[in-house]
């Protein structure tokens, strides 16, 4: 890239990001008062972004832990899918990678899996194959185009996201959803079609959820567990950003781990997106 062209490019995103500071600011309402969040976060700590489009309001449980910068664990296959896409390393949702035959904890990861596949078994592998195979150069590139957290991914190509070096938080989420949604983000049409196609979790006749959950333990001992996404409901779309963490690996990990998900659809459902 030109000197010139980078230089603008940079500028665009700087202004990007000024404009959702602005927005955010302007529309963020507290909701770390209520009941509905916090009777379903208990003991954990965490964060909760929900915006509104149409509305141009955001929601928000324990605000300053929104600005918390967190590792994406899993949430970043969003962006890896992307990426792997748009670099040329796989055609479609349809690319299988072969299982190395390296036996997992857990069973479903242990066979051949393609890009549809490996998202919705959140298969870690198939997806640090995928980070190996777009490379370190290109893997820097992309993320520093997209903006994606503090865009740091010196932790190694194939474990940067997974509880290293590269670190995100909620708001962030969803400002980075946005642009999937709304196809600003420095991919072809192609690409987000796929990677929104492969997000779907659940659709009824009024209702599409698309979101991507994680679950990492960070180098200062930190857990944390994601779900991040958006609903489309009846011509208006909700981005939301649903982090749970604890400083106690030994008492909550399992139960992070095992609940995200689900305690993340609790605060939906409650508060009315689904």
């Amino acid at each position: 890239m030109k000197p010139i062209l980078r230089y603008l490019f940079a500028a665009l995103l700087t202004f990007v990001t000024l404009a959702f500071t602005f927005l955010h600011e302007v529309h963020a309402q507290s909701i770390s008062e209520t009941n509905v969040p916090a009777s379903i976060y208990g003991d954990f700590g965490g964060a909760f972004v929900l915006y509104d489009q149409n509305a141009d309001h955001f929601t928000e449980y324990h605000p300053k832990e929104c600005e918390r910068v967190l590792s994406p664990a899993s949430t970043f296959k969003i962006p890896n899918s992307l990426i792997g896409l748009e670099s040329g390393v796989i055609k479609d949702e349809h690319y299988v990678i072969p299982w190395d035959s390296v036996t997992r904890d857990f069973p479903a990861w242990n066979r051949d899996h393609d890009l549809a596949s490996a998202i919705a078994n959140s298969v870690v592998w198939y997806y640090q194959e995928l980070a190996r195979r777009v490379g370190e150069d290109r893997m820097r590139k992309y993320v520093q185009a997209i903006g994606y957290g503090n865009n740091d991914i010196s932790g190694g190509i194939d474990r940067f996201w997974l509880g290293s070096t590269l670190k995100i938080s909620a708001l962030q989420q969803v400002a980075f959803l946005r642009r999937l949604h709304d196809e600003t983000l420095p991919f072809s049409h192609k690409s987000m079609e796929i990677v929104k196609r492969i997000l779907v979790l659940e659709q009824t006749d009024s209702t599409v959820l698309r979101g991507k959950t994680g679950f990492a333990i960070q180098q200062d001992g930190t857990v944390v567990g994601w779900l991040v996404g958006y609903v489309e409901k009846r011509g208006n779309v909700y981005y939301f950003a649903c982090n749970f963490t604890s400083e106690n690996e030994k008492r909550d990990g399992n139960a992070i781990f095992a609940r995200k998900k689900d305690m993340a659809i609790e605060v939906l459902r409650k508060l009315g997106v689904l």
